[in-house]
C-alpha cells in the first residue's frame, strides 16, 4: 500500500509543469463546443432529428406534456395481483377439516370435569349424519369425555369408536351438522425425500388453532422405538415419516399434507430436547387400514401367538448357558416368559424359557422383530412356522394364528 501511494505522488509532480498550458486549451475548446450546440439545436429540431420537441419562448407547451395517470389507477394496475400459490391452495382444501380434540377428565369428587389436554384431529369421512375424526391415541388416553372444536368455533361432543396404542391412532364420531370440509387421504408410499410437506394442527392449545407450518419430507422410512407400557423398555418400533415442518405439543393428531392438499400422515411426535426440525408422522399407508378396523370393530384385528416375551439381549449372559443352555453361536432371539393357556403357542407345545430364533425361516433378533413380523407379515388364520431352542436343542413347530384379544 505504501508503494502505491508513493508512485501516485511521483507521477503527479512530473506533470505539474504542463498544467497551465492544458488549462488554457481546455477553456477555448469548451467555448467552441457550447456555441456549436446552441446554433445546431434549432436546425436539428426542425428536421425531427432530436428525441424531443424544442418549444420557442412564449409558445404553449401543452402538446408536449405527457398524459398524467391518476395515482389510484397506478396502484390498481400494479397491485391487483393474485397471491395464491400451490401451498395456499393445498391448505385451503383441508384446513377446515383439521379440528381440535379436547380430553376431559374428572377433576375431583364433585364429579366436575375440566380440560386436561388438547390435541388435533382430522375429519376424513361423512356418512349418515355423522362425521369421523382420526387423532392420536395418546391425545384421548384416559378421557372421561371428549369434545371436538370445529373450524367455525363450535364445540361438539365426540364418541370414541376405538383406539390402538401400537400405532397411536384413535377414531372419533361426531355430528356432521356443522361439518362442511372432509380431508382426502393420499398415498404415502409414493412420497419422495425432499418434496414439500405441510403440517396443520393446534400447537400449544386451541388459541393457535389450525396453525400451518411448511417443510419437506426428510425421510420416508424411519423406525422410532416406543415404550408402550411406560416400563422403561422398548416394546415397539413405529414406522413413521420424518419431516422438518414444525410439530409442537398440540399438533398431535393433526394433518401432514402434500402439495395437492391430501393427507399423507397423521402427526404424532417430535424428538424432545434441544433438537429442532425433526418431527414424525404416521404414514397414511399404515394409518388407513388401522382407521378402517377401529371404525368397524373398535380395535385393530391382529393375529396372536399367545405369549409374553422378552429379548435375549435383556437377560444376563450367565443365563444363556446355565438356564437356557443355548449353543455358543446363538446370541439373539426372544425368550418366552409366559405362554397363555389354550393359546395357539400353548396348543403347539411351546413352553416357558423356550427361545425363539426364527419365524417362517426368517431370523428373529429381538421382540421388535417378532412383533413387526407378526403384525405386518401375517394375518389371522395364517400358519406360522416357529423355530426355537429348548434345553440346548433346536425344534420347529407350526400352528395357526388366532385373533388377538386384549
Amino acid at each position: 500500500m505504501g508503494y502505491y501511494d508513493e508512485h501516485y505522488q511521483t507521477e503527479t509532480r512530473s506533470k505539474r509543469k504542463n498544467v497551465k498550458g492544458i488549462g488554457v486549451t481546455a477553456f477555448f475548446s469548451s467555448v467552441v463546443g457550447a456555441l456549436l450546440v446552441i446554433f445546431s439545436v434549432p436546425f436539428l429540431s426542425s428536421y425531427g432529428l432530436l428525441p424531443y420537441e424544442v418549444v420557442p419562448k412564449g409558445q404553449s407547451a401543452e402538446t408536449t406534456q405527457p398524459e398524467l395517470i391518476p395515482a389510484s389507477s397506478q396502484v390498481d394496475s400494479t397491485l391487483n395481483i393474485t397471491v395464491n400459490s400451490d401451498i395456499t391452495e393445498a391448505v385451503e382444501r383441508v384446513s377446515d377439516a383439521v379440528v381440535g380434540v379436547i380430553n376431559l377428565k374428572q377433576s375431583n369428587f364433585w364429579s366436575t370435569t375440566q380440560g386436561e389436554g388438547t390435541g388435533s384431529g382430522v375429519i376424513y369421512k361423512k356418512n349418515n349424519g355423522h362425521a369421523y375424526v382420526v387423532t392420536n391415541q395418546h391425545v384421548i388416553d384416559g378421557a372421561q369425555q371428549i369434545e371436538v372444536s370445529l373450524s367455525n368455533g363450535s364445540r361438539v361432543s365426540a364418541e370414541l369408536l376405538g383406539a390402538d396404542i401400537i400405532t397411536d391412532l384413535a377414531v372419533l364420531r361426531i355430528s356432521a351438522d356443522d361439518v362442511e370440509t372432509v380431508a382426502e387421504f393420499g398415498n404415502s408410499e409414493l412420497l419422495r425425500v425432499g418434496e414439500p410437506a405441510i403440517a396443520i394442527g393446534n400447537p400449544l392449545g386451541l388459541q393457535f388453532s389450525r396453525t400451518v407450518t411448511q417443510g419437506i419430507i426428510s425421510a420416508t422410512e424411519r423406525s422410532v422405538p416406543v415404550d408402550l407400557n411406560k416400563d422403561g423398555r422398548v416394546d415397539w418400533e413405529a414406522e413413521v415419516l420424518q419431516t422438518d415442518a414444525a410439530i409442537n405439543p398440540g399438533n398431535s393428531g393433526g394433518a401432514l399434507i402434500n402439495i395437492q392438499g391430501q393427507v399423507i400422515g397423521i402427526n404424532s411426535m417430535k424428538i424432545a430436547g434441544s433438537v429442532e426440525g425433526i418431527g414424525f408422522s404416521i404414514p397414511s399407508a399404515i394409518a388407513v387400514p388401522v382407521i378402517e378396523d377401529l371404525e368397524q370393530y373398535g380395535e385393530v384385528q391382529r393375529p396372536q401367538m399367545g405369549i409374553v416375551i422378552r429379548s435375549l439381549s435383556e437377560v444376563p449372559s450367565y443365563h444363556w448357558r446355565e438356564t437356557f443352555k443355548l449353543p455358543d453361536d446363538v446370541k439373539a432371539g426372544v425368550i418366552l416368559e409366559r405362554v397363555e393357556p389354550m393359546s395357539p403357542a400353548d396348543r403347539a407345545g411351546l413352553d416357558q424359557y423356550d427361545v425363539i430364533v426364527e419365524l417362517d425361516g426368517q431370523k428373529v433378533q429381538d421382540t421388535h422383530d417378532l412383533r413387526k413380523f407378526l403384525y405386518t407379515k401375517k394375518n389371522i388364520g395364517d400358519d406360522l412356522e416357529v423355530t426355537f431352542y429348548r434345553e440346548g436343542k433346536k425344534h420347529t413347530v407350526t400352528f395357526t394364528l388366532t385373533k388377538q384379544t386384549l
